[in-house]
């Protein structure tokens, strides 16, 4: 069993830049591909981004593409999610999940799931 604690979120500035983390508990966390979902009020959970286990492999979403970055160090069991030139459309509390079976990146099939860091972007 994994379990996931995200951190980093806050309030910031549109144009600005946040980097959360997700921090898993276990030894096999190498081989659980890692996921980010977003959620904003009223609206249904997203995929923003996918790293496979090892990291040799990533996967994003068209609205986050080329502003966000997702990175891991498995040596610290940690998954990172890098973003920048935030909108106020951005905001959501974020999520990650991870998932040691097979699974398509961008649907919402991930065993595990953390309890969500808060992401607010003002204009």
């Amino acid at each position: 069993q994994v379990q996931l604690v995200e951190s980093g979120g806050g309030l910031v500035q549109a144009g600005g830049s946040l980097r959360l983390s997700c921090a898993a508990s276990g030894r096999t966390f190498s081989s659980y591909a890692v996921a980010w979902f977003r959620q904003a009020p009223g609206k249904e959970r997203e995929f923003v981004a996918h790293i496979t286990s090892k990291g040799g492999w990533t996967h994003y979403a068209d609205s986050v593409k080329g502003r966000f970055t997702i990175s891991r160090d498995n040596a610290q069991n940690t998954v990172y999610l890098q973003m920048n030139s935030l909108k106020p459309e951005d905001t959501a509390v974020y999520y990650c999940a991870a998932t040691n079976r097979g699974v398509v990146p961008g649907t919402d099939s991930y065993d595990y799931w953390g309890q969500g860091t808060q992401v607010t972007v003002s204009s």
